[in-house]
Order: structure tokens, then sequence, then C-alpha cells
């Protein structure tokens, strides 16, 4: 520490030296504080564009990814495949694929067992399901037309769509389909087409995504 002596007083003008030479070094201190404190934030702002370029470059891989799905899911839900197989028509319902057959190809009236012409078809139809969609949720419907059931073993219109549907069922997975891919239902004469015998009909519904 340098020492400054002044005429002027002596031990006061030596205090006042050594007084400066103090406030000196506080500011110093304090510019060293700032230093650091700017270095610190610094360091952060780095930090956090490097973040943001991250998730940036991750959000475009995203993107290219949902991209090149979204061009594919137009071929994933073609229902043309299906065309020209007897007695079925398909038609796509938003990213499902509705496979009906007409219930008159496929039973005898007020059956449940499947006809042996008809097998053709399906056979048909599984062979499609294989290739195209095996690793799809399978969903098999039975409807039926409105009239009451008046002469047949079955209770009611829904019992008869459900065992119909059922039947189907059990026929894709004696073609080697998986059974835990195929779900049941019955909608009986809820959903009637424009005549009684389209509204007669199984349908096997490929599931979307």
């Amino acid at each position: 520490m340098k020492k400054t002596w002044i005429v002027c007083g002596g031990i006061a003008c030596l205090a006042l030296a050594l007084g400066c030479d103090s406030s000196a070094q506080k500011q110093n201190g304090t510019l060293l504080s700032e230093n650091e404190t700017l270095k610190m934030q610094l360091a952060q702002r780095t930090a956090a564009l490097e973040q943001a370029d991250r998730e940036k470059q991750a959000a475009l891989a995203s993107t290219t990814v949902v991209d090149k799905s979204a061009s594919e899911t137009p071929a994933a839900i073609d229902s043309g495949a299906f065309t020209g197989i007897e007695g079925v028509t398909a038609s796509t319902h938003g990213t499902n694929i509705h496979v009906a057959i007409e219930g008159d190809v496929l039973f005898d009236s007020g059956k449940d067992s499947v006809r042996s012409g008809a097998k053709k078809s399906l056979d048909t139809i599984v062979a499609i399901l294989k290739d195209n969609y095996p690793t799809k949720a399978i969903s098999v419907a039975g409807f039926t037309d409105t009239d009451p059931i008046k002469y047949s073993a079955f209770k009611d219109n829904y019992y008869l769509g459900f065992d119909r549907a059922y039947a189907v069922r059990e026929y894709l997975i004696s073609k080697g389909m998986n059974a835990k891919q195929i779900s049941l239902a019955s909608f009986g004469p809820d959903q009637p087409l424009e005549s009684k015998s389209k509204s007669r009909r199984v349908e096997i519904i490929v599931v979307g995504p």
C-alpha cells in the first residue's frame, strides 16, 4: 500500500490517502464481480441458444417423419385391392376400410354357417389382409335387414348379426389370421342400406391409425 504524506495536517492527511486507496480497491472488486456476472449471463445465453438449436433440429426431423407418413396414408387406406371379389364391396371411411360381403352370398336364409361358395371370396380377402395389413386391427361386424325374425332359431336380428360375424371371424382365424387382432360387433337392423339384400351383410373393417 502506498502512503502519501501531506504537510497540511499529518495524520488526517494520511487517513485521507488510505481512504482513497481503499475506495479504489472497492471499485476494482465491484468491476471484477460485474465481470463474473456478465460471463455467467453470457454462458447461460449461449447454452439457451444451443438448446433452442437442438429443439429446432428435432422439430425439423419430426416434421419430416410426419410428412413421410402423411404421404403414405392414401396407399395405406386404399380400398382398391378388394375390387372385383364376388359379392364384395369395399369403401373407405376416414382412415378405415370397410369390406362389405353380401349376406346372401355368405349364408343361407336365417343361417349362420358360411356357404362353401363364399369361401373363395373370403380366401381372397384373407390373402389381401395378410399381405397389405398384417398388423392392423380388424373388426368383423354383422348387419341384418329391418324385418323382425319370425321363423328362425335366433331370438332377434342382433343375435343373428353377431353369430354371422362370429362365423366369418372364425373362418379368418382358420386361414391363419391372428385371433387377437380381430374383434366382433353386431349392429343388427340399425344401419340398413338402400335395399334389404344389401342390408344383410358382414363387414370386415380394417381399422386405420
